[in-house]
């Protein structure tokens, strides 16, 4: 392996624990999001997701660093942190698209019961 062609585990790992907190902060969005919709409040809910869909992005930009690296030759270890920053953003990707359905669900139902949709 080249030196100026490796990654640190370091840094590998600094980007691990990027990606988890960002897709942590939007998991917690989508969690909020959901707790909106189920009170009727359908404009907040999808704003959350919003915010959530910002912090997704943030987080697919860090992973799009190392892949991009990767690709251009840079030798790299994978590390603990990484894998479970991979897991963590794929598992909140996944929660986002069944948020959407959730609340266009609470919405429909709302409507089709009468209820006023916030």
């Amino acid at each position: 392996m080249d030196a100026e062609n490796q990654i640190t585990k370091e840094d590998i790992s600094m980007t691990g624990f990027s990606i988890v907190a960002y897709s942590g902060d939007a998991r917690t969005y989508l969690m909020q999001a959901m707790d909106k919709a189920s009170e009727g409040k359908i404009t907040e809910a999808k704003e959350l997701v919003k915010k959530a869909e910002e912090s997704i992005n943030l987080a697919h930009n860090e992973q799009t660093k190392l892949l991009s690296k990767e690709a251009g030759g840079d030798d790299m270890d994978v590390t603990f942190i990484m894998v479970h920053g991979q897991d963590t953003l794929m598992t909140t990707m996944l929660l986002k698209d069944q948020m959407k359905t959730i609340i266009n669900l609470y919405e429909r139902v709302n409507k089709l019961e009468g209820k006023s949709i916030e």
